[in-house]
């Protein structure tokens, strides 16, 4: 499972605090994806980066029981000087797997030819993203996070080929959604919940989400 514990964050913008979450407390459980809809600049990529623990709280504690992935599109951890093999290999060793099965499955899910053996500070948006996907679809979660904000690729060989695996991978897993576009929860989620003035309303259905979020404010 995962879960928030009185967690509250908030930013200074400059001109006054955005309050991001303000002492919330839910729990995600295993095999029950969860959809969180909220408008664009309320925090949705901030959310997903405290349950991957990319981001800490100002208050409360974020709890793990299970492997939670970081959110997909995710360039952390990875060096632009070293290229996609050396990236690989790497972070295969930091989760504990075989380094020749995760370079040899980045490089054919990624399809970046000879630039696997060439610095990412080389690539472009697309290539980038490209090999952050297959490196998040080499290694297996229990609880996988997307935000709709993640960069994406207009490679159609690429996307065909990695969304068949992810299709296969989220049939097993549970997945957590933040998006500000109802259809793109429906993909993945049955339950929601709804982000606004920092805090999170869950509901039942996504039905019942969707038709209290386009409720006028």
């Amino acid at each position: 499972m995962l879960e928030f514990v009185n967690v509250s964050k908030s930013y200074w913008t400059g001109q006054r605090r955005k309050v991001i979450l303000d002492q919330a407390s839910f729990r995600v459980e295993l095999g029950n994806s969860l959809g969180i809809l909220a408008r664009n600049g309320t925090g949705k990529s901030t959310i997903i980066s405290m349950m991957a623990g990319l981001e800490k709280p100002d208050e409360g504690y974020v709890k793990k029981t299970c492997r939670v992935s970081f959110p997909l599109g995710f360039m952390g951890g990875v060096a632009g000087s070293q290229s996609a093999r050396e990236n690989a290999r790497y972070i295969a060793g930091l989760y504990g797997l075989d380094p020749d099965y995760v370079e040899a499955f980045c490089r054919w899910v990624c399809g970046l030819e000879e630039y696997f053996d060439m610095p990412l500070s080389t690539y472009s948006t697309g290539m980038k993203s490209r090999f952050s996907f297959s490196l998040l679809l080499a290694l297996e979660f229990d609880m996988y996070l997307i935000d709709e904000g993640m960069p994406s690729t207009s490679d159609v060989e690429f996307n065909r080929k990695a969304g068949s695996i992810l299709k296969e991978r989220l049939e097993k897993a549970t997945v957590i959604v933040v998006s500000h576009q109802v259809s793109t929860l429906e993909r993945f989620c049955r339950s929601g919940a709804v982000l606004k003035d920092g805090r999170l309303t869950f509901y039942d259905t996504l039905e019942e989400a969707r038709w209290h979020y386009e409720q006028p404010a």
